[in-house]
């Protein structure tokens, strides 16, 4: 049972929560970039958080059933159709076989995530199944054959905004640099940007002269480069690094990180560390709450005996 890749789309992977645990080795966190949209497009269609979807970037795949399958698209708002005819965002649907779905591209936000019933297929690699390379045309995605009744939820929509606010805590090295240019100016999103971290251009930061032995780095880490100016990394960020850090992205807003597309505007500004728990407590509670919500509401899929 399948899905045919007839386009593969900007950059199209298999992705879950992501390979903890294993950074030591060197090996980067990965999974989904926008953990909360992974989590909430799998409860639509009846997974476990962590099950295997396709996340998309930018501009989507063409997909074509082989087989009925329970699917949704999730996230970013993603222009989709099937056989031509526009389909809802956050609405689940049954791809019955020979049907087309496109994922087109979205005006606003970076990332979707395709969900469909009892996840996609994957080998497991150091306790993820998250893919290493992106889906490349004739490629074929194994996945469950099933149906499901249709049923929305639209709460993680993001609307277009003029600018973004990610929230950080001091780094090791703010103390490096000589301003507070960081904090006072509005930074716009370097079209360099990809899941190993997103590029800003500004106002260049001045630091002390210095080098700086390389050390353990995370996502959201906050780099200043050697042209003065921020790389926040993402979930496919190496595991150590020898560029300053003037500050971190805050836990609740990885998520708002993993949107950020070419030209966004973004200000950072400064929080206490009781306030990124208190922000962090609450992102968790709101994905609780919604889950538990999904879980207890009807129209599961119907797995079909020829699975």
């Amino acid at each position: 049972m399948s899905l045919h890749v007839r386009d593969a789309g900007l950059l199209s992977l298999l992705v879950d929560r992501g390979r903890a645990n294993v950074r030591h080795l060197g090996m980067p966190l990965g999974g989904a970039a926008d953990r909360v949209a992974l989590a909430l497009g799998n409860g639509l269609v009846g997974n476990s958080p962590e099950a295997v979807a396709l996340e998309v970037t930018l501009l989507g795949p063409t997909l074509e059933a082989r087989h009925p399958t329970a699917c949704v698209v999730f996230g970013a708002a993603f222009q989709s159709t099937v056989n031509g005819h526009a389909i809802s965002l956050g609405t689940t649907f049954t791809l019955e076989p020979g049907d087309i779905l496109r994922v087109g591209g979205t005006r606003t936000g970076c990332r979707g995530y395709l969900c469909v019933a009892g996840g996609f297929e994957s080998a497991a690699i150091l306790g993820s199944r998250s893919s290493l390379e992106p889906v490349r045309a004739g490629d074929v995605l194994m996945c469950r054959s099933a149906r499901i009744e249709g049923r929305s939820l639209q709460i993680e929509a993001r609307e277009q905004s003029a600018e973004t606010r990610l929230r950080v805590l001091d780094g090791p090295q703010r103390d490096w640099f000589t301003n507070e240019a960081f904090f006072t100016q509005e930074y716009e999103v370097s079209p360099a940007s990809n899941r190993m971290g997103v590029r800003f251009k500004g106002t260049p930061l001045l630091r002390r002269p210095g080098e700086l032995v390389s050390e353990a780095v995370a996502p959201g880490a906050v780099q200043i480069t050697n042209d003065g100016m921020p790389v926040v990394l993402g979930v496919d960020g190496q595991t150590i690094g020898g560029y300053a850090k003037i500050a971190h992205v805050i836990r609740a807003d990885l998520d708002l990180l993993a949107q950020l597309r070419p030209g966004d505007r973004v200000r950072f500004v400064r929080v206490s560390p009781i306030e990124a728990e208190i922000a962090a407590n609450s992102r968790a509670a709101f994905l609780k709450t919604w889950l538990h919500r999904l879980r207890i509401t009807e129209r599961q899929p119907v797995f079909l005996a020829n699975d």
